[in-house]
Parts: C-alpha cells; sequence; structure tokens
C-alpha cells in the first residue's frame, strides 16, 4: 500500500509538471544550484527515493541526460530532497509544488567577508548606496588600538586612492621589522607603545620575545579588525574550497592608522595589553587627526568607574568624544549571562555580535539512514560509512574512558583507531574542540562528532580534521543510536555554505549582555553587528589561507564593523558629533534582521533578542546616514550625567579640566539624553526629558508611536513635534507608570518618532523595584 501511495504521487507529479515543461523552459538559461527540501521521506528504500527525485527532475526538464547534468546529489536518508541546478523560474514552480517544503538557493563558494556589509545593505553593486555617497569613506581615518598590523597584507593596498586627509598630523613610527617605508595612502600611521606593558612585567625580555618590537603585529588580531573596519578591496581570497570572493571593509578607502597596546608574554602564551599604553595611544591618536577610534579590548567585571584613571578605555575615551572623535568598543565575550557587558560609559559606542545569515552545514549520515546537519569547517574528502564509537567504560579501572571531550585520550580498553567518536562538551570555548580533535587524531582516529550547547562559535579543526558540532539534541540521538546497535557507523561530508533565507540571524552566545553594572539607567550595549566567523587578514604565521587571511569570532570583529560604518557617516557629515553619530545608528537599528525575520538571542534557554542583547538592533547603515532627528549630547550633559550617577565634583573636575560643582538637588540620570530610555527601579511612575535635533529637511512634522512594556503607561508630551528652520531642537517629555504590585524583571517596548519618512525609534526597558522602596520607607 506504501509502494502504491507513493508511485501515485510520483505519476501526478509527473503529470502536473509536464503541463508546465514548455513554461518553464521559457525562464532565464542562467543555473544555480538549489536545494530542494521535501521534508520527511516516503520510502524507507533510499534507491527509490532517489528515483523520485529523478522523475520530478526528468518531468521538468525533459530528457534523463538533463536530469543528469542537473543533478548535484540526492537526499535520501534522514529526509527526503535534492540539489540541482535549476533556473529561478524552474526552482519557483517546484517550490510552489505543495509537497515541497522550500527551495534555497546554494550558496557553495560564497562564505567571504563582504558577506557582512552584503547583508547589512553596503554591497558595491548598488552605485546609490552610503559607499557610493562618501567615495567609500576616502575622508575619513580610522584609528585602531591593537595588537599591530602586518603591512604587506594585500587588505593595505592604497590603489586608486587619493592623497592623504589634511587633517592628518600622525606618521609611520620605526622599530623590529617595521619601517616609514610600510606605510602608505591606506596604511597611514603605525605606532607603538610598550612602556607601561615593561612596567608591569619587568621579566619580559625584548631580544626573546617572539613578538615584534614595532607596531609589526605578531598574534594576527589588529590585522583581522583593522581589515574589517576599513580594508581595501582584494579579490579570489577563499578559504580551502569554502569561500571564494572579494574581502574588504566597511569603509574600503578611509585610511588606517594603527596603535599597538598589546604584547605577547611568551611564558604565558597571552596578549597583555597595559591600560597607561592604551591611554598613551589614545592621545596620539587625538594629536594625529583620527575620526573614530576602534577599540577591541575590554576588562572585566566588576569595572572601574568612568571616572577612575585606571580604565584607560573608558578617560581616554572621554577625551576623544570631546574632539569629535567617535570611540567604537567592543561589549565583551562572556555572555550570554546577564550584566556581563564591558566598556559601559556612555560616551562610547558599545557592541553586541551577532551571527550572519550563514551556517556551514556538513551532512552526518547514521547508519540506520539518519541524516543530520551538523556544523564544521571540514573541506577534505567525505568519509564513507566508518565506525562510530561513544568513549565510556565506566567503573573499570583509573583509566577509563570519559564522553567528555575534554579528557578524551589514548585508552588500551577502547581503540578509536580508524573510528568517529563522538563526545559531549559544556564548554563555551573552542579550545574544548580543539582538545577533542587532537585526543582523537593521535589515538588514530578520523573525525570527532562534537555535542554542545547550540550558539557556540565553530572554528576549524587544525589540519582540516574533521570535527562536526551538533546540539545536544541531536548528539543525544546519535549517543542512542550507538547504544542500540552492535555496529554502528557514520559518514560525514565535507562542509557547505549556506547563505541568506531560510539561516537566521541570532546575537552570539558569547556576546556579554546587559544590563550595565555600573550605571544600570545606561543602555548597553548600544548596537549590534556581525561577529562570528568574519574572514579577513592577519599575519602569515597565524593563517588558514596561503594570502594571510583567516576567520575570526568574537565582539572584537562586531566593533570594527560598526567603526567601518561610523567612518562612512563621518565622511557624510563632517559636522556631526560622536552622540549624533551613536544616535543615528542606534534609533535606525534594524530589530529584526534585513528580511524581517525575528532575532534571537543564543544561550540556555533561546529566547527573543531584546535590548540587553543588542541595544538598538542590528546597525542599518543605510537608514543611519539619513535618520531625521538625533539626540545630540555635549560636554555639559556629560557633566550632568556625572553629577546625577554620583560622581564627586572633585573627580569630575579633573576629568573635564574645569571645577565642576553639582546642583542640589541632583540631576535625575533619567534625563541623560541617551537615544534609549532605561529605568531599572520604578514604583509608581516617573516623568523624563528627552530633546531631539533635527539634522532632516528644515520644516519637518514628527508624531509619536508607543509600544509600551508589558503592564506600564507610556504617556508623550507633545505628540507632535514641529521643526522650522529657526527650530532645530525640540524637547519632550515622557510619563512611564506601571499596574505591577510586585518586583519584576526588565520589560521592553519602544518609542517612534515619525514623519512618514524617517522613523527615529528608542528602545524602552523598565524594572519595578516596589519592595526595595517599601522598605525604604517603613
Amino acid at each position: 500500500m506504501r509502494n502504491y501511495r507513493t508511485s501515485i504521487f510520483v505519476l501526478s507529479l509527473v503529470i502536473f509538471l509536464n503541463v508546465q515543461r514548455n513554461f518553464v523552459a521559457q525562464g532565464s538559461a542562467e543555473r544555480k544550484v538549489h536545494i530542494v527540501h521535501l521534508g520527511e521521506k516516503q520510502h524507507d528504500d533510499p534507491d527509490f527515493v532517489t528515483e523520485t527525485h529523478h522523475q520530478m527532475l526528468w518531468s521538468l526538464l525533459g530528457s534523463k541526460e538533463d536530469v543528469h547534468d542537473s543533478m548535484v546529489y540526492s537526499y535520501r536518508h534522514g529526509f527526503s530532497g535534492f540539489a540541482a541546478k535549476l533556473t529561478k523560474t524552474q526552482a519557483k514552480k517546484i517550490a510552489d509544488l505543495p509537497e515541497v517544503v522550500h527551495v534555497i538557493p546554494d550558496s557553495f563558494y560564497k562564505l567571504k567577508t563582504t558577506r557582512t556589509w552584503d547583508y547589512l545593505g553596503l554591497s558595491a553593486a548598488n552605485p546609490r548606496n552610503l559607499l557610493d555617497e562618501t567615495n567609500m569613506g576616502e575622508q575619513s581615518i580610522i584609528g585602531v588600538i591593537d595588537t599591530g598590523v602586518w603591512p604587506e597584507s594585500e587588505v593595505f593596498n592604497d590603489y586608486g586612492i587619493g592623497p592623504v586627509p589634511s587633517h592628518w598630523k600622525g606618521g609611520c613610527e620605526s622599530g623590529e621589522a617595521f619601517n616609514s617605508s610600510h606605510c602608505n595612502k591606506k596604511l597611514i600611521g603605525a605606532k607603538y607603545f610598550i612602556n607601561g606593558f615593561i612596567a608591569e612585567n619587568e621579566s619580559f625580555n625584548s631580544t626573546k620575545s617572539l613578538d615584534f618590537i614595532s607596531p609589526r603585529d605578531h598574534d594576527g588580531h589588529g590585522t583581522h579588525v583593522a581589515t574589517i573596519a576599513g580594508g581595501s578591496y582584494v579579490p579570489n581570497i577563499s578559504y580551502k574550497g569554502l569561500a571564494g570572493g572579494t574581502v574588504r571593509g566597511g569603509a574600503p578607502r578611509a585610511r588606517i592608522a594603527m596603535y599597538k597596546t598589546c604584547w605577547y608574554l611568551d611564558d604565558e602564551d597571552i596578549m597583555s595589553c597595559s591600560s597607561a599604553d592604551i591611554l598613551k595611544a589614545i592621545d596620539e591618536a587625538m594629536h594625529d587627526g583620527v575620526d573614530v577610534l576602534s577599540i577591541s579590548l575590554g576588562s572585566d567585571v566588576p569595572m572601574y568607574g568612568e571616572t577612575d584613571i585606571p580604565d584607560g578605555i573608558t578617560t581616554g575615551a572621554f577625551h576623544a568624544v570631546l574632539k569629535g572623535i567617535t570611540v567604537v568598543c567592543a561589549g565583551g565575550n562572556s555572555g550570554p549571562e546577564a550584566q556581563t557587558v564591558t566598556n559601559t560609559a556612555p560616551w562610547i559606542v558599545t557592541v553586541a555580535a551577532t551571527t550572519l545569515d550563514r551556517s556551514f552545514a556538513t551532512p552526518i549520515t547514521l547508519g540506520n539512514n539518519k541524516a543530520i546537519l551538523g556544523q564544521a569547517m571540514y573541506t577534505g574528502p567525505e568519509i564513507g560509512f566508518t565506525s562510530l564509537v561513544y568513549p565510556e567504560n565506566p567503573g573499570k579501572s583509573d583509566h577509563s574512558f570519559s564522553g567528555t571531550c575534554e579528557e578524551l585520550s589514548v585508552n588500551s580498553n577502547l581503540t578509536m583507531v580508524g573510528k568517529v567518536v563522538l563526545c559531549f562538551t559544556t564548554s563555551p570555548y573552542s579550545a574544548s574542540a580543539s582538545s577533542a580533535a587532537r585526543s582523537v587524531k593521535t589515538a588514530g582516529g578520523i573525525g570527532v562528532i562534537i555535542a554542545r550547547q547550540p550558539g557556540y562559535v565553530i572554528r576549524p579543526c587544525l589540519d582540516d580534521f574533521p570535527c562536526v558540532a551538533v546540539d545536544w539534541e541531536l548528539g543525544t540521538d546519535i549517543l542512542l543510536y550507538i547504544r542500540s546497535n552492535g555496529f554502528p557507523v557514520v559518514k560525514i561530508q565535507p562542509s557547505r555554505t549556506l547563505t541568506g533565507q531560510p539561516v537566521g540571524t541570532k546575537v552570539a552566545t558569547f556576546s556579554s549582555r546587559g544590563p550595565n553594572s555600573i550605571a544600570a539607567a545606561i543602555l548597553k550595549p548600544d548596537i549590534a553587528a556581525p561577529g562570528v566567523s568574519i574572514l579577513a587578514a592577519t599575519t602569515t604565521n597565524t593563517t588558514f589561507n596561503d594570502r594571510g587571511f583567516n576567520m575570526m569570532s568574537g565582539t572584537s570583529m562586531a566593533a570594527p564593523a560598526i567603526s567601518g560604518v561610523v567612518a562612512l557617516l563621518k565622511a557624510l557629515h563632517r559636522d556631526w558629533s560622536p552622540a549624533a553619530i551613536r544616535s543615528a545608528i542606534v534609533t535606525t537599528a534594524w530589530r529584526t534582521d534585513p528580511f524581517g525575520e525575528q532575532i534571537f538571542a543564543e544561550g540556555s534557554p533561546r529566547k527573543l533578542a531584546d535590548p540587553f542583547d543588542y541595544g538598538g538592533g542590528l546597525v542599518n547603515p543605510e537608514k543611519a546616514a539619513k535618520p531625521g532627528l538625533v539626540y545630540d549630547l555635549g560636554l555639559e550633559d556629560y557633566v550632568l550625567y556625572m553629577c546625577s550617577a554620583g560622581y564627586n565634583e572633585s573627580s569630575i573636575s579633573q576629568l573635564v579640566g574645569k571645577g565642576t560643582v553639582c546642583s542640589n538637588p541632583k540631576p535625575s540620570i533619567l534625563d541623560f539624553n541617551l537615544p534609549s530610555i532605561t529605568i531599572p527601579n520604578l514604583k509608581d511612575e516617573v516623568t523624563l526629558t528627552r530633546t531631539l535635533t533635527n539634522v532632516g529637511p528644515l520644516k519637518s512634522v514628527y508624531r509619536v508611536k508607543v509600544e509600551p512594556p508589558l503592564g506600564f503607561q507610556v504617556t508623550v508630551t507633545p505628540k507632535t513635534l514641529v521643526f522650522k528652520a529657526k527650530t532645530k531642537r525640540v524637547s519632550f517629555k515622557v510619563r512611564i507608570s506601571t499596574t505591577h504590585k510586585i518586583n519584576t524583571g526588565y520589560y521592553f517596548g519602544s518609542l517612534t518618532w515619525s514623519d512618514n519618512v524617517h522613523k527615529v525609534t528608542m528602545p524602552v526597558s523598565v524594572r519595578t523595584q516596589i519592595l526595595q522602596n517599601y522598605y525604604d520607607e517603613n
């Protein structure tokens, strides 16, 4: 009966597609690989399933020869589907069939750094976008404070770039394996700062160190982030068979100035960055004339206060911002726990990391024909059906095997020679995968499947050893198969790159989360950008590519993406303050992905992203260029903030360089003119003020729309803002009250001003703290 129903299905499909054949044949002649997903397989015989796929294509294409030429391969074990070369019209016709789940273009050989910018709407193929309007940021200078620069990298070519901007006053500093000839019209500055580091590491031997005592990059991190922010176009870059295309930065004609402040400690195998050196680098950068500072460094929680001199980034950033330099910092890699975000000063743009619309699908097929899609960066040959083992031998000896990835080791009781090994890990760090792969390879194994929490970053294993990641659910399925089968086997196919829909965007597990642990009323992070598996330049001694390129992940990669956007905005709006630029980025951000799908936040459990995950949302560069209105800030605003936050007058006076007397009663921190509202301790109600500055058409009328947090009432006065030629700044009040009668967690909403062209949206986050107030009053 089952075979009969399947045959009827195939026959009806043949008839339907034959009717459509002539129309389909008139479609575009350009064929691209598409994946046709048919859902659960309708037959246990894999050959029969494949035959139905061939029949579907034969009905569409008209001959067995065309089917053979079109078919890439058949999915026939865990689910039914196939990959085939189809025109857009043919793909559309198949997708419209009720039996088809979806048809997606195959993105094989499409992984590249420019995926970040295509994904964010800054494709160079579009002649009418922000890149074109700003000449790719040619007049902007990006200062990068990091591990140094590898000047020979192709990303620092200055082909077609004009003279160095006239406001540049810096230069190139000579040192070990580096001199002024390494600079050009792209890499216009390079300096190094080591005195603070040496003072704290007296045993450091500069003559024996692996690091270069110069601006040259030993680690590769600095070169990588500089590439993301402003690297020049470099064509035909690939990562083994997975990547292929042009690599570039966000502002590909912007100038790069590197300030090396991080040094390699040979005996500890770590990079160390002195606050003193960082502060000096910021000082030099201010002198040299940078327009934006990109700092992918940070401290751990608990942090110093904003006025404490030991925090070189925060204090230095304050001065830079007052000079008109936007400072962009990584938010940290301590997620997904709350209150882990760093670089929280309100004058810094703090960046969270998201994934791209990209995955590295790696098919795993078990001996029971169950197909599983893992994640890996494996580009070696297919591993045909091979013995599969889970290393468990409980209670036998002190050398018993363990299924924990970190504890895999060679053991005479259970050999791994010629087998694929399954292990489980709770660690969010890539070292667990590397450790497992190393142990299995040393023991003579040929691959490892690593079960872990979803959302953890994947990295290629050394020597292209197959280490495939699955989540705990799929890992448990594999384990149950092993335990229920006398001779478990598995097949692992090479990884393939999928981009676009249906791959969803997520806030990365590692990305540090709010709320702000220094000042809860200041929303952090501010914004999010792609920071997972980003391909960019590095040093030749840390590369997975013979031309000096590598993939890295972290908020370190997300921050320079924002720096590149800031460089473009600065080129377009030279008179905008750092606060105006930050406001433009935050208030125009996507709260969905670019396709309109909701953004999730990875972690346990996975949830919809909120402002503590991604600030205003995912950066939208094109919208940020023309925000309509901005929430601006100046020195007086920052002083009022510090007074409201309770900093003493002498500390504030030291920071701003002039005597400061705070008002009595002190101002409310809720009135600080941020492009967000965060209320951590609402009892009954509160009223706060914001001021908007018109940077759009001179005569504009904006009306408000409120999405109140659950259980709160939000009233805005006035509901309409009128801007005229002489009225560029208008204030409004927001009254927030609650019906909650208990302490709550944070609830989230938004407040949007619109003139039917621009939408200026600020996130709203509110928490009640009624019990604390009750005890204070009684």
